[in-house]
């Protein structure tokens, strides 16, 4: 088995899209562990906030069939993939991490270059796993997210996030 984290974001019917999506992960996966929800500006392209949170669980999947599940669970959400990246979406879920894994093969990355970019992916990462490390800078994900919350900005500007009181 591996621990896998996750990404989980939403910015088109964000409740009833994380509470379903959470839902179709917990058919597949079981135990959850989540993150709190955090509402955030969308960073790239113009659109409504967003709702992003972070899960962790544990697969007998290899990487390749995890990150097709996920991919499978969007379809079911009516995630359309294109075009550019930067674009409203009912679901996204990506990979983070697999267990240590280092790995770029398959179109999949590992770990998740967005963990050290994005505040929405980072905080809720060290909020539910602050004292694993990060697979390549060897960096605790609670040391990450200090200095990146000391910083307060990227290269797409500041990016704030609000706890929400999500209703499970």
């Amino acid at each position: 088995m591996r621990r896998v984290y996750i990404s989980i974001g939403s910015n088109i019917e964000r409740d009833t899209s994380i509470r379903s999506g959470v839902a179709a992960l917990r058919e597949h996966f079981g135990g959850l562990t989540l993150s709190t929800v955090y509402e955030s500006r969308a960073v790239g392209f113009e659109g409504d906030d967003f709702y992003n949170l972070v899960a962790g669980f544990d697969t007998a999947l290899d990487a390749v069939a995890a990150n097709s599940v996920l991919r499978d669970i969007e379809h079911r959400h009516g995630r359309v993939r294109g075009g550019s990246g930067f674009s409203s979406r009912t679901l996204d879920l990506d990979l983070l991490l697999y267990g240590d894994l280092v790995s770029c093969e398959n179109g999949l990355a590992l770990p998740r270059g967005e963990i050290t970019k994005y505040a929405f992916v980072l905080c809720p990462l060290a909020e539910i796993a602050g004292q694993m490390r990060h697979p390549v800078s060897g960096a605790s994900y609670a040391d990450l997210w200090r200095a990146f919350a000391l910083k307060g900005t990227s290269e797409h500007g500041l990016q704030a996030l609000r706890p929400v009181n999500f209703q499970w």
